[in-house]
């Protein structure tokens, strides 16, 4: 069994899907890794394409944690070819929404008038899972830990180990006038950090209250928690992908580490450190 994890980022950006952007175009998606053990991080736009590899290389099972409701997080979860195809089975967990039961949320997306296909006629076994706030729990080879973040509604972080290595999802938070304590306790050590960075410094003032982060701040909660490697994530649908680059350049000035998430990037995490490829 191989002690390294690997994550591979399928939706990048934040608030709605934007096409013809080299950096991506898909909301938030991402993949980890480690042996035989797969979890998936969100269900934006990005779900599609990795159903589609799922039903290709035949793995039958598939594990969804979601960190909130909100519809960029959840759009691909209809266009997820396994609910459909019988042999397959999907578990979507996510923490408490504050309105309604984890099962009957899931429910209400695949329903009319605003999806034609109920969830009761799936054809995969699809089940639902609610999580518990600050709850620690094993699937497969990975230990998760979550916890809640600062968003306008309900949204959960997620801390993900194996084999002496971690990654954590920290996206839709929005930072403090001082480093999130929570957040720099769940991060603390990591070998990945991937941070909410919607908006520059110069537009958070504008956005306050709205649940997003910035690169600035990124950069704070990554010196602060110790972690090896920053990916800037949640791309505001504005920003073109010379603008993408632009605040990479400038969070690595202050932060070597730091790298913006772009879709059909892996980053592999092992005793040598932390590796970068994209897609073939």
């Amino acid at each position: 069994m191989t002690h390294d994890l690997t994550v591979r980022f399928l939706g990048v950006r934040g608030s709605i899907a934007v096409p013809g952007m080299e950096a991506g175009g898909n909301t938030a998606c991402v993949e980890v890794v480690a042996g035989d053990t797969r979890i998936i991080l969100d269900a934006g736009t990005g779900l599609r394409t990795l159903g589609n590899e799922r039903m290709a290389s035949g793995i039958r099972h598939s594990t969804i944690l979601l960190s909130h409701l909100h519809w960029d997080h959840v759009a691909g979860l209809q266009f997820f070819t396994p609910v459909y195809v019988p042999g397959f089975r999907t578990e979507i967990a996510g923490g408490p929404n504050g309105v309604m039961s984890h099962d009957a949320a899931i429910r209400s997306l695949f329903k009319a008038p605003f999806f034609p296909v109920d969830f009761d006629d799936l054809g995969g076994v699809v089940t639902t899972r609610e999580l518990r706030p600050n709850d620690r729990f094993q699937i497969g080879d990975i230990t998760v830990t979550m916890a809640r973040l600062n968003h306008p509604d309900p949204v959960y972080g997620y801390r993900l180990e194996h084999g002496g290595h971690s990654i954590v999802y920290a996206t839709d938070t929005e930072h403090f006038a001082c480093v999130d304590p929570t957040l720099k306790k769940l991060a603390a050590g990591a070998d990945i950090l991937i941070y909410d960075s919607q908006y520059t410094p110069d537009e958070y003032p504008a956005k306050v209250g709205w649940g997003h982060s910035t690169w600035g701040s990124a950069v704070e909660l990554a010196r602060a928690a110790g972690v090896r490697q920053l990916a800037l994530f949640h791309h505001d649908p504005r920003r073109s992908d010379d603008a993408v680059a632009a605040i990479e350049t400038r969070a690595q000035a202050a932060f070597p580490g730091a790298i913006a998430a772009r879709e059909g990037m892996t980053l592999d995490v092992g005793a040598g450190g932390v590796c970068s490829r994209d897609a073939a």
